[in-house]
């Protein structure tokens, strides 16, 4: 099985690595469509018991693909988005929904290893994942984004808080928040990651994926697959006005960004803020 924008190595921990470091592993349709391959390839090989997900290089992923020249060749070769509403309506919901919702349910137990910036589309990568496992340089930054469990992540009152600030949430913030399952210094985090996922691997297969049904069947019942659809209508109708970063008065040096992402690294650059403090 062939890759461009992954790297897939199976085994009893298989790796789903995203494999775009010179562009901080931005979130291109190929790379979601070889992903859904790759946990395809995964969920059918027996052999495979834990699947690890993460980016090559410095950062995890820095979100969105918003025009690199491989995208743009891409869109040249198969066509860009649709002209029309329901053309894209349908393939947002494909590309960032429905493919999110299978690699969330994917009946093993996964993993996603992050280090660096972990932005927006890179965060839905992220909290599809059952655990997080984080380098104490992980910087995540969520929004209100197509796949979009942040209120089930870190619970109503703080989704509300970081996304009206548009700030990041460092990878300390983000564990005491119970988004991030454990926080390692940066070299030891692959060591220990796979040392956690050798030791789920040990576990009965069967075993694993009802104790994974049994849980996501209670966010279910709760009513998370029914809120995430309810809020990728939402963001269907509050994104058709949107544009790339900068709007009205010409390009700006620099990367092309998101206005959510350019506020929250103004905020970033400026130190302010970086978490909750304590008392």
């Amino acid at each position: 099985m062939t890759f461009k924008h992954i790297i897939y190595e199976p085994g009893p921990v298989a790796r789903i690595i995203l494999n775009r470091p010179k562009y901080r592993n931005a979130q291109s349709r190929v790379m979601i469509e070889e992903m859904d391959r790759a946990f395809i390839a995964a969920t059918e090989d027996d052999t495979v018991k834990v699947i690890v997900l993460s980016g090559q290089g410095d950062h995890f992923s820095a979100g969105h693909d918003l025009g690199t020249p491989e995208e743009i060749a891409d869109r040249e070769a198969r066509g860009g988005l649709p002209d029309n509403l329901g053309g894209r309506y349908a393939r947002s919901w494909e590309m960032f929904v429905a493919a999110t919702m299978r690699w969330r349910n994917v009946p093993k137990p996964t993993i996603a290893m992050v280090q660096g910036y972990c932005i927006f589309g890179g965060f839905m990568f992220a909290s599809s994942m059952d655990l997080v496992f984080a380098a104490d340089n992980a910087m995540f930054l969520p929004n209100h984004t197509q796949y979009f469990p942040l209120p089930w992540d870190i619970g109503p009152r703080k989704a509300k808080e970081l996304l009206y600030e548009s700030r990041f949430l460092p990878a300390a913030e983000a564990l005491d928040l119970g988004f991030v399952n454990r926080l390692y210094p940066a070299a030891d985090l692959e060591r220990e990651t796979f040392a956690f996922a050798e030791r789920v691997a040990a576990n009965d297969s069967f075993f694993l994926r009802m104790v994974k049904f049994s849980v996501n069947n209670m966010e279910d019942a709760k009513g998370f697959s029914h809120t995430v659809e309810a809020a990728f209508n939402v963001y269907q109708l509050s994104s058709m006005p949107q544009k790339s970063f900068p709007p009205a008065g010409g390009e700006r040096p620099g990367p092309r960004r998101l206005g959510g992402v350019q506020r929250a690294m103004e905020l970033l650059e400026g130190g302010i803020p970086r978490g909750a403090r304590k008392l």
